[in-house]
């Protein structure tokens, strides 16, 4: 049985049920527009998603936590939802009288209330009655439109955790040591390079700074706050920025140095242009740069680099990603980011995708940042965003970055430098091919 829902309205249903994915158990074209047939197909399954589909090209429906039968009763459902897409957005309509919520009726397909209900009475018509139960908008949620063209309803599956990691990782202080070790003592393999240039590129609120502020955090021995960080609609960060990190308080900087940017944002003349990111890429930005979202930089703008060495260069792309978002991501704003993974390639810089958030999308993670390769959620939404970015999943890196805390987590800090070992590993595999590129170009000269 192949699904009318989309993957994308799908992930967005999803994100607002938890760590779960649905699985398909009636179809009204295939079983029958029949109470009988939707009966025999989901009584007893529960929670579910019920999903109507017209002519005018509105998809709706309703879930509810509670198993179906023919009781002829009124069952309570305090988590029980109507709902409509408006585009990819999903538009909810809460049970206002909870203990009428949802109604068992063998001649009909999913009862909600006396408000809503899908193949009523055994035929491909809405039941639609805006009243006490819940309040919808009727036009907006199906367009007055009460003929079906499609009934589906899915069980809502919770994604089951591992029992062993999936990416084997030391929680212990000698790893965060040794990591820390590594990276102090890390040196690119090119002479003319002394720091690896890691630029961070993504959406508005997705971590960029953050990510940088808890590297810093990390070194400093205790939560510190350089680069600005927050929450917000539009970039924070307004102006091309690069930050060193040092080896703690007074000590010698790190050799890397991640390129902030201002965040991306779906919109054409909004948030960074991708015009800009090529200059970034071939080194020519200076630092303190001031974005212009509608116009990229000129070559004749103060302090622009027109001859810019391997050292100004970028050597390692990096994407920042907010995990709660990866399913409902902006078809525009993928658009836009696969246009400069595209330059990325073209020019042979490697790329990674730096996964944050990850305990805010899933509750299992939460309860401990050791279960991040335990979490079958988690492992879902790096595959997503692996083929959504078109990076590899060895390449996508969940992080937990510093926000609201003020002492340092040694499990978020080994997750953190993990992330900043990688992109080491990345800039080195970028040198050696440099090198090699090098090498035969002399070869043949010779």
């Amino acid at each position: 049985m192949n699904s009318m829902l989309t993957n994308s309205q799908q992930k967005t249903i999803c994100s607002q049920l938890g760590r779960v994915k649905l699985q398909l158990l009636y179809k009204a074209s295939i079983h029958g527009f029949t109470g009988a047939a939707f009966h025999q197909r989901c009584d007893n399954c529960c929670p579910t998603v019920s999903v109507g589909y017209n002519a005018s090209g509105y998809v709706f429906g309703g879930y509810t936590k509670q198993p179906f039968s023919q009781s002829g009763q009124y069952v309570p459902d305090d988590q029980a939802f109507l709902f409509t897409f408006s585009g990819e957005k999903l538009i909810k309509y809460p049970v206002t009288i909870p203990a009428n919520a949802v109604r068992m009726i063998s001649n009909s397909g999913p009862y909600f209330g006396e408000t809503f209900v899908l193949v009523h009475g055994s035929k491909p018509v809405v039941y639609s009655n805006p009243g006490n139960y819940y309040n919808l908008n009727a036009a907006e949620m199906h367009g007055n439109d009460l003929n079906l063209a499609e009934c589906e309803v899915y069980e809502v599956e919770e994604i089951p955790e591992f029992e062993k990691p999936w990416r084997p990782m030391v929680w212990e202080t000698e790893k965060r040591t040794e990591l820390m070790d590594g990276i102090k003592l890390y040196c690119p393999m090119i002479s003319s390079v002394p720091q690896v240039r890691v630029l961070l590129i993504g959406p508005v609120g997705a971590g960029k700074s953050s990510f940088f502020n808890s590297i810093n955090s990390v070194f400093r021995g205790h939560v510190s706050n350089q680069a600005i960080a927050g929450s917000s609609t539009t970039s924070l960060t307004t102006k091309f920025r690069t930050y060193s990190v040092k080896a703690g308080r007074g000590g010698k900087p790190l050799p890397i140095i991640f390129c902030d940017t201002m965040g991306l944002e779906e919109n054409t003349g909004a948030g960074l242009d991708i015009d800009d990111i090529i200059s970034i890429l071939k080194g020519h930005l200076p630092d303190s740069y001031q974005f212009n979202p509608s116009a990229p930089l000129h070559p004749e703008a103060s302090g622009y680099r027109k001859s810019p060495g391997l050292k100004d260069e970028i050597h390692c792309v990096v994407y920042v990603t907010d995990a709660c978002k990866v399913s409902i991501m902006p078809t525009k704003l993928e658009l836009k980011l696969e246009a400069i993974r595209r330059k990325v390639n073209s020019m042979g810089i490697p790329q990674l995708i730096l996964l944050t958030k990850v305990d805010e999308a899933c509750s299992f993670v939460s309860q401990d940042v050791r279960n991040i390769y335990k979490s079958g959620y988690i492992e879902e939404m790096m595959q997503e965003v692996s083929a959504r970015l078109g990076v590899p999943m060895s390449c996508v890196v969940p992080v937990k970055n510093y926000s609201k805390e003020f002492e340092l987590d040694l499990n978020c800090d080994i997750l953190l430098l993990t992330a900043v070992i990688q992109m080491l590993r990345a800039a080195d595999s970028y040198f050696d091919e440099l090198s090699d590129r090098k090498s035969n170009i002399e070869t043949k000269g010779y």
